[in-house]
């Protein structure tokens, strides 16, 4: 768990991105009273809520501590250990954050621009912690258990209405206005987070019909080293046998391909398509 991938490709993932996520609460979240639901939503109310019984309210970072104890002791329980500590370890990196982090407003009451800035960083910050394969815990984890146990919802489903109960709530407490800017901001962060997550796994799927299909399949398996698939394929109109050749290349590879099939064909039909996530040799691996 803690090898060479995780010293140089993940751990300053889970830091920059717990940052940004830390940075969206702190300066925009926070000051302004915006409940962006999840865990940290909750902890901003609760925050705002027990400043009648302590002066300046009980932190957010160690709200966010407090209400993830239960939920990972239930999901040691259910994920295994392995996916609990990697989740416990984000959450504590990302509560140090919090707690380091000093909570100012830079927005000042501009409501619209901190919907912009606060969803911007908490997407790109849960993009790169989600990249890494973390995960904080807090509603992503919940929602995970409870769908063990409701099986017909999906774990989008459950997640939506957890976070609608906290927008909600913030909705009564702070008013219906923050409530909205803060749906908008999720919304926007929901948006970027997937931008990334699929930026860094889309590939591009090729059809090719030509005549040279031999001589470019020679070429593709020994210049890109990729594989080539030959499928049966018949001309409506002609009515002959051409095989069109399927393959999937990485990005940065479908320049060197074009120029392959330009070299031996330029009258060649090709046909480029993004995919967003390739499994199998050479590309990303099934889980067990």
């Amino acid at each position: 768990m803690w090898g060479k991938k995780f010293w140089c490709h993940e751990l300053w993932r889970l830091v920059v991105g717990t940052a940004l996520m830390a940075l969206a609460i702190n300066i925009v979240y926070d000051p302004l009273g915006m409940v962006p639901g999840g865990f940290s939503g909750a902890s901003i109310l609760l925050e705002h809520l027990s400043t009648g019984v302590i002066k300046g309210g009980i932190p957010v970072w160690l709200f966010n501590l407090l209400l993830n104890i239960p939920v990972f002791l239930w999901g040691f329980f259910l994920k295994g250990k392995e996916y609990i500590c990697k989740s416990l370890l984000t959450n504590l990196i990302f509560s140090a954050m919090l707690y380091l982090i000093p909570v100012c407003s830079v927005t000042q009451q501009d409501f619209f621009l901190a919907a912009i800035v606060g969803g911007l960083l908490t997407g790109v910050g849960i993009g790169l912690v989600f990249s890494a394969g973390y995960s904080t815990g807090g509603t992503d984890l919940l929602g995970s258990l409870i769908q063990k146990f409701l099986p017909q919802y999906p774990v989008a489903r459950i997640l939506f209405v957890l976070d609608a109960i906290v927008i909600l709530a913030g909705a009564l407490y702070f008013g219906v206005d923050k409530a909205i800017y803060a749906a908008v901001s999720v919304y926007l962060s929901s948006h970027i987070m997937d931008g990334i997550l699929a930026g860094m796994k889309v590939s591009k799927q090729v059809m090719i019909i030509s005549t040279q299909y031999r001589q470019i399949s020679e070429d593709i398996l020994q210049q890109i080293d990729r594989g080539v698939t030959e499928l049966k394929a018949k001309g409506a109109y002609s009515k002959l046998d051409r095989p069109a050749l399927f393959c999937i290349v990485g990005r940065r590879q479908i320049g060197k391909l074009l120029k392959i099939i330009r070299q031996r064909d330029p009258s060649a039909f090709i046909v480029i398509s993004d995919v967003r996530e390739v499994l199998g040799e050479g590309f990303g691996q099934m889980m067990p």
